[in-house]
């Protein structure tokens, strides 16, 4: 069970590793971009409704298992349901769309370290006719640089994860998620107060509901349901390093309250100078790698080194912490068949390098780039399966699980930690937003996206 094993040695710590997961690199370009291409405000409304009640109904559930159990994704979902033992490969599918996350993450966590070192440098201020968009096209293509990129950022998280939960993960969470929060607020006041910053916060904030179509609201929801690292096993890992003394709801909240906030705080820091700087809000990495250094370079050498250098460290930072659940997650699934946490961590780390080199010779231009699957690279064939496919499957089976299969008074005992809490809420979570109301939009959103 969770006690016995080296787990979260507080909530706070507990908290801030799991926010840390939640908060990744999708929080800050991909969220801001979204709300503002599909209605602004209507669209902030939209999401907050879907992260708070579906979102955190999956959150939520997935820490019920793991703490529950005290076991990565297989193992629990066996404890659980030993005599349908089927179920268990539900935790397969989330261990597998971790390690592939895994492998795309730190293609483009390289990307950051190498834009950061180039911000602090100077060298993006120096960029031939400000042409970022052929600079990034070339860096890319290059054999060697983001090769040593990806795997000098692996190396960072091998590190952490070597240093155990409370000693590796929790401690670094601890410092790393205060310094994105300072990060990110150092921006914002830069960005508001650049002359014509409002576009930008109209941008975001004004709600125009003819822009909020049905397309908007499946995007919308996809970036509610999949912004907190859910449906990739990654919170039944965290789950059952909780004390069981925690109140679970209360941890859920505080990480989505965190997540949804620093994606919020994102938008004010970028969109505002993008405007200001009469730029265009595209989304993705070509508003990071290609729009972002002409806003700060506009802003002369210093704004570019210092405000670059800190918006890139940002993105690494968020990056790391996203990328430290997920070897972690993968690591504890390894360490309960060999028994050897640490060469489970090595093992893993390697094997996600070599993924990695594979779908960064396959990006535009790269080594690999004229090698497709089904019309696609294998770059951009591996972050539409886990972006579209298998993190959606896998949370709605995980809810199916939770809702249908778990007893009731399984889950009630576990949130309500035996009893000494009150769950007042508890009918309207299990009966209507787990059984119900979660699962009918991940199968909405399933269906969409194919």
């Amino acid at each position: 069970m969770a006690e016995s094993k080296n787990g979260f040695s507080s909530s706070f710590g507990a908290i801030m590793a799991a926010a840390g997961s939640a908060i990744g690199l999708g929080n800050i370009w991909r969220f801001p971009y979204i709300c503002g291409k599909y209605g602004g405000g209507a669209a902030l409304v939209l999401y907050l409704v879907f992260v708070f009640l579906i979102g955190m109904t999956l959150l939520l559930s997935e820490l019920v298992i793991g703490r529950r159990t005290g076991h990565t994704p297989m193992k629990a979902f066996e404890a659980l349901q030993p005599k349908r033992r089927a179920w268990r490969y539900v935790g397969l599918i989330g261990i597998i769309t971790c390690f592939l996350i895994l492998s795309i993450y730190l293609v483009i966590s390289g990307w950051t370290l190498n834009y950061f070192w180039e911000s602090v440098s100077g060298t993006l201020a120096s960029v031939a006719d400000g042409d970022f968009a052929a600079h990034f096209a070339a860096f890319a293509a290059s054999p060697v640089a983001p090769i040593v990129c990806l795997v000098v950022f692996a190396a960072l998280t091998l590190v952490v994860i070597l240093g155990g939960v409370q000693n590796g993960i929790e401690k670094v969470s601890k410092v790393l998620m205060p310094v994105l929060l300072v990060l990110v607020l150092l921006l914002c006041v830069r960005s508001l107060t650049l002359p014509g910053a409002s576009k930008g916060l109209a941008y975001l904030f004004h709600p125009d509901f003819s822009k909020l179509s049905w397309e908007g609201v499946l995007a919308i929801l996809g970036q509610a349901l999949f912004s907190l690292s859910v449906g990739m096993g990654v919170m039944i890992v965290y789950g059952s390093y909780i004390p069981k003394s925690d109140n679970l709801f209360k941890s859920a909240m505080w990480i989505t309250v965190c997540d949804t906030a620093i994606a919020l705080l994102a938008g004010v820091a970028i969109f505002p100078a993008v405007f200001a700087f009469g730029q265009s809000p595209d989304g993705g990495p070509g508003l990071v790698f290609n729009v972002l250094p002409v806003v700060f370079n506009s802003m002369g050498n210093v704004g570019s080194i210092v405000f670059g250098g800190a918006f890139f460290l940002l993105l690494a930072v968020a990056a790391l912490t996203s990328a430290i659940s997920l070897l972690e997650a993968v690591t504890a699934w390894g360490a309960e068949y060999l028994h050897k946490r640490n060469v489970s961590a090595a093992l893993i780390t390697v094997l996600s390098c070599v993924v990695a080199v594979l779908a960064a010779y396959a990006y535009e231009g790269g080594v690999l780039g004229g090698v497709k699957l089904g019309g696609m690279s294998l770059f951009d064939w591996l972050n539409k399966l886990t972006g579209d496919y298998l993190p959606p499957i896998c949370a709605l089976l995980t809810i199916l699980f939770f809702g249908w299969v778990v007893k009731k008074d399984v889950v009630r005992d576990e949130l309500s930690n035996g009893g000494t809490l009150p769950t007042r809420w508890f009918e309207f979570f299990y009966l209507v937003l787990a059984r119900w109301l979660a699962p009918i939009a991940l199968i909405v959103a399933l269906v969409a996206g194919i």
